[in-house]
């Protein structure tokens, strides 16, 4: 039973585009690299968080995608869980720090990139800048997964753990980087169900 739950807003990052609920909202075809294009993505939505230039990559995908949602509500909330999923898990992060960590005549690791090598750290990221307090996970899949989202979701919302659920897919993997989050309560007009799910993420 999903007691009527509905997608309030969904936002999705591919192919350097921007779209919110469906619009594109920002493009950027210059941009030779999904770090480039975040960076300019950063600065043209004028958000205001200096440590996002600290972020890896999957934190900075994921931190992009969840703000252009929670910026768009009325009323700041912050009932509001995280569910997050992949496939790659922190692996391009945990290649960089394997990189400085392999050679023995240039051994370096980087604390700022070794804090990056669990994909949730980007959950803590999106809770600090909107003081969210609810709980928040990261499950990793082979592929998208819209019955897990769907039935975590519910559970959570079912069993009044929060008031709404951001959930969706972020992942960061070689040419492989794409990001689409739905934020789900009983204020929106599409219905929460795997097929709808389905068809956002491949629409």
């Amino acid at each position: 039973m999903n007691d009527n739950y509905t997608i309030e807003q969904f936002c999705s990052i591919n192919e350097h585009s921007i779209s919110l609920n469906g619009e594109t909202i920002y493009k950027d075809n210059l941009a030779k690299t999904l770090q480039e294009f975040l960076k300019s993505a950063y600065k043209t939505l004028d958000i205001n968080y200096p440590k996002f230039f600290k972020m890896d990559t999957l934190s900075k995908l994921a931190f992009l995608t969840a703000d252009v949602i929670l910026n768009s509500q009325v009323n700041s909330e912050t009932d509001i869980a995280l569910v997050f999923s992949n496939n790659a898990s922190s692996l391009d992060t945990d290649r960089k720090h394997q990189k400085s960590i392999s050679d023995e005549d240039s051994f370096y690791p980087s604390p700022s990139t070794f804090v990056y090598t669990l994909p949730n750290i980007c959950l803590g990221e999106i809770s600090i800048k909107h003081q969210l307090y609810s709980e928040n996970s990261f499950f990793i899949f082979d592929a998208f997964n819209a019955d897990h989202l769907l039935a975590y979701t519910t559970a959570l919302l079912h069993t009044n753990k929060a008031e709404k659920v951001l959930c969706g897919w972020v992942n960061v993997d070689d040419t492989n980087n794409e990001a689409i989050l739905f934020l789900v309560g009983k204020n929106g007009n599409i219905p929460f169900t795997t097929d709808q799910l389905n068809h956002l993420y491949n629409s």
